[in-house]
């Protein structure tokens, strides 16, 4: 929902509701993804600025926008989901990132992620 809204430039409810319309997801599943979506399109400044202070000689606008939106998603995971431990969240940005990004997509995800998970502790 996270890419589809960066490259579509549609509001962030236009494509929760999109997406939905297209896919299934038990309730649970479906608000946790739907929290997850409003509160780091919310948070995107925030987000942003945290992701560039450990992100060593690359620039957010600079990365894929896949990788961005995974960074971005877990980010908010870690600064604003307390209930999810910080490792689970890691694992999940990188197992997306295997699925979904270029072929050392992870790599790059798990520094930046690490770094990040550090300096929230």
């Amino acid at each position: 929902m996270l890419y589809a809204r960066e490259v579509s430039k549609q509001p962030v409810e236009d494509v929760i509701t999109l997406f939905w319309q297209q896919f299934e997801a038990a309730d649970d599943s479906r608000e946790f993804a739907d929290r997850l979506v409003r509160g780091t399109v919310d948070n995107l400044e925030t987000i942003d600025r945290s992701i560039g202070e450990v992100s060593i000689h690359w620039k957010i606008s600079r990365m894929a926008c896949v990788d961005r939106n995974i960074l971005r998603m877990a980010a908010y995971e870690l600064l604003h989901v307390d209930e999810v431990p910080k490792r689970v969240t890691l694992n999940e940005a990188i197992e997306i990132a295997k699925r979904y990004g270029a072929e050392d997509s992870w790599a790059f995800i798990n520094g930046i992620l690490d770094k990040l998970a550090g300096e929230v502790d």
